[in-house]
């Protein structure tokens, strides 16, 4: 694929239970590119991919299911109880997910494209993008709507949220802020909104470059 032509790269994160992948839908219904971290993070974990081949030979053949695939339950918990093997974890897959993205916002062909990224912020990507969109939601909706859609305890729930930036971090490095607190009308008006500012931005950079 050759170069793109997005002008424009919005970095669209937020804390687990937020809505990222609702707010990246209704973007994508608007003829939005989207690259998603965690689809590329998947990607480069299939099987025959090096990456799970170094991964089972760290973790021992039983991190894999019967398919061959990684067993995404049992690495999470081991490295939850090891930040020794969290950190050998990033060191081997985050230079390849960053230059997946990098290839991806390159080749985008919508006139601005948005990189959903959970983990923006506490992973220092956002020298990726020019402008940073966070997903903003109450701390008791976020516990409630995971512990409901990943049918873990709260406590799991908490634990997760304490390893990721706070909400108020968060909310500091946006430039830009959906309230997903409201119903869905008020998040379709908030996307719409965004969508026409990010294209007139992307217009202006086409014509500054």
């Amino acid at each position: 694929m050759g170069p793109g032509v997005s002008h424009l790269v919005v970095g669209l994160s937020g804390g687990i239970g937020s809505g990222k992948t609702t707010v990246t839908d209704l973007f994508a219904e608007l003829g939005v590119d989207i690259i998603d971290a965690d689809v590329i993070a998947r990607q480069v974990v299939e099987p025959g991919t090096e990456a799970l081949g170094q991964i089972i030979e760290k973790f021992g053949g039983e991190i894999v299911d019967q398919d061959g695939c990684l067993d995404r339950v049992k690495l999470r918990a081991l490295i939850f109880q090891d930040p020794t093997l969290k950190s050998w974890l990033n060191g081997l897959l985050h230079p390849l997910i960053r230059q997946e993205m990098q290839r991806l916002t390159q080749s985008a062909s919508s006139p601005y494209c948005i990189l959903s990224v959970p983990l923006l912020f506490e992973n220092n990507l956002n020298n990726m993008v020019d402008r940073v969109l966070i997903v903003d939601v109450s701390e008791q909706s976020q516990v409630a709507r995971t512990v409901g859609r990943d049918r873990v305890d709260e406590k799991q729930v908490k634990a997760i949220m304490a390893s990721q930036a706070s909400r108020a971090q968060r909310l500091t490095i946006a430039d830009d802020v959906i309230d997903n607190n409201g119903d869905n009308a008020a998040l379709v008006e908030q996307v719409r909104r965004l969508h026409a500012d990010y294209l007139q931005e992307a217009k202006t950079v086409q014509i500054q470059s």
